[in-house]
């Protein structure tokens, strides 16, 4: 639930902290006192769009802030998206923004800053907005299946996914189709260059294996003259390295038990005669093999010079050569499948198969909610002045499947007993429609997930009986929910658990709001004013006192009953 609102500097609030608490509570005032601006300021919060507009006159910036209760399912969102409070207090989830007159917008969750999408994402899973022009909706047809799907619990990304795949299918057949000569030319083309690098059947490592040992062997005869050489250094010269080194291990050796200290050197020059020693084995071993092979010279030539045309035809780097030939075949791969006109159906038919099973699924989930969302909205009318009336939801198949399914739903009504139901928007009038849609609100609340239930001025055009019972309906909601209700009707502000004024008064040059709650006898003040509309006299007053004890006295009704349980995503509703 919403536990604080603040405001600072906010159209014509300077500075504003309003404490809320659970249940239904009233939000009144004389017209023009700003009773809406709390829900403005709490919807920009929530993430909705905003503007320089919204910051008071003179003021830098404009900054609202409110906390709630954090909801259980919010935490795992919380702390995937980093906004998780590390407090071991109960901070609850704090949300703020500011605007300043530039129009420049910023957000913080829990004290991290944030975009306005993410305040939008956490805002839908928290508050349920009404506003007083809900009823235009109900004649839109995206709404009302928006509507209807929300109370069925139909998740709409399956049929979405459905449909995108079906039409990519369409789509590639009929390009297939329109490109088919195009396609077979580039696949003829791909083909030759494919079978020319074939011919060469580069491997991958080969390349830097063939510069190697043609190096090799086009120096065969400078690298065998140096071996012989370096032997002959080494060990065959008469004066050689490894004899020289035998007479000096000799020389030492005779000496060495007279003088400790020859030890290391006689050490070393024994080492170096054993490597003197494994360098002429190697040389030896080298000069027996290093025989020249013009043979194998002359066919290394010929292949690097195939490497090196066929680099230069498709102009690459001959490294290249064995990535180019596997990304031709990939690409002829694609082709092939691309101008396969048998496999593409097959493809378009699996995806409508697909599509088609997805629909009726949301088909039937949408049959199934139809009477049920009808049955109790027309129950919810029964207690708003619309006795006899009859809400339905009609579905009408669709000449062609559409994104959104197989058929269009629409809001019927009758208005009174023994009347056939027909379109919304061609038998109710703008009081009917007002009435409708707070029916509507109060139903399909009663299934929504979210803790605080906010209703801007939805009993517009009502008045008498009927506003009592909307009245009791709000009350109703409190028990479960927070209710909080911008209302004209004094009716209705009875019926609530909490009463908050929203005045307007001039200080200095310009003019500001407040809003305080109010009890006792401030309150029946309150409700006399929006009884009598001036001052308040002893006949309103008492009006007020006997408004007040009635609806104290009204028994609270056990909420309507609820369709079966539904998985969590089922419970997911999207407003009219």
């Amino acid at each position: 639930m919403l536990r604080r609102i603040t405001l600072r500097d906010f159209v014509i609030v300077p500075a504003l902290e309003l404490d809320l608490q659970t249940g239904f509570t009233a939000l009144t005032g004389e017209t023009g006192a700003g009773k809406s601006i709390l829900i403005d300021a709490l919807q920009l919060a929530l993430g909705h769009r905003g503007d320089a507009g919204v910051v008071r006159e003179g003021a830098a910036r404009a900054e609202i802030g409110a906390e709630f209760d954090t909801p259980p399912g919010l935490l795992s969102w919380l702390a995937e998206s980093g906004f998780q409070n590390e407090d071991d207090g109960d901070l609850g989830l704090l949300l703020r923004r500011t605007l300043d007159a530039q129009g420049k917008s910023r957000a913080w969750i829990n004290g991290s800053p944030a975009t306005i999408g993410q305040l939008r994402e956490a805002g839908e899973r928290l508050v349920d907005i009404h506003g007083q022009h809900a009823w235009q909706s109900l004649t839109r047809p995206d709404a009302v299946r928006a509507l209807l799907d929300g109370y069925a619990g139909v998740d709409a990304a399956p049929l979405a996914a459905a449909w995108s795949g079906w039409r990519t299918a369409q789509e590639h057949l009929a390009d297939a189709r329109t490109r088919q000569g195009d396609l077979e030319r580039e696949r003829e083309r791909l083909q030759w260059q494919i079978s020319e690098l074939a011919k060469l059947a580069p491997g991958a490592d080969e390349w830097p294996e063939l510069e190697a040992e043609h190096r090799r062997l086009s120096h065969a005869q400078t690298i065998l003259e140096a071996v012989q050489l370096a032997l002959a250094a080494i060990s065959e010269d008469e004066a050689s390295a490894e004899q020289r080194s035998a007479q000096a291990i000799a020389a030492l050796e005779g000496v060495v038990e007279h003088d400790a200290s020859l030890r290391d050197p006689l050490e070393v020059l024994r080492s170096a005669q054993a490597q003197l020693q494994d360098a002429a084995h190697t040389l030896t071993a080298a000069q027996r093999h290093g025989e020249l092979e013009p043979e194998r010279l002359q066919a290394l030539d010929e292949r690097i010079a195939a490497w090196m045309s066929l680099a230069r035809r498709f102009r690459r780097q001959a490294t290249e050569l064995p990535a180019l030939l596997a990304d031709w075949r990939d690409e002829l791969s694609r082709l092939d499948a691309a101008t396969d006109l048998a496999a593409l159906e097959r493809a378009l038919a699996t995806a409508r198969a697909a599509f088609d099973a997805a629909a009726h699924e949301v088909s039937a989930q949408r049959k199934a909610a139809a009477p049920r969302l009808g049955k109790a909205v027309t129950a919810a009318m029964q207690q708003l002045g619309m006795a006899g009336g009859r809400f339905e939801v009609a579905l009408e198949r669709l000449a062609e499947p559409q994104r959104f399914g197989l058929e269009a739903a629409e809001f019927r009504v009758a208005g009174h007993a023994g009347s056939t139901p027909r379109a919304l928007a061609k038998v109710a009038s703008g009081g009917e429609l007002s009435r409708i849609a707070l029916a509507i609100a109060v139903t399909t609340s009663e299934l929504g997930e979210t803790g605080t239930l906010i209703f801007d001025e939805v009993d517009a055009g009502i008045g008498g009986s009927v506003a009592d019972a909307v009245g009791q309906l709000m009350r109703r909601l409190g028990r479960d929910r927070q209710v909080l209700a911008v209302t004209h009707l004094p009716q209705v502000a009875a019926a609530a658990d909490r009463h908050c004024v929203v005045s307007k008064q001039a200080r200095g040059a310009g003019t500001v709001s407040d809003v305080q709650p109010v009890a006792g006898d401030a309150r029946e003040q309150e409700i006399a004013r929006m009884l009598g509309g001036t001052a308040a006299g002893e006949t309103s007053l008492a009006h007020a006192r006997a408004l007040l004890d009635t609806a104290a006295s009204v028994p609270v009704a056990p909420a309507s009953p609820a369709p079966a349980p539904r998985s969590g995503n089922e419970r997911k509703r999207q407003r009219a």
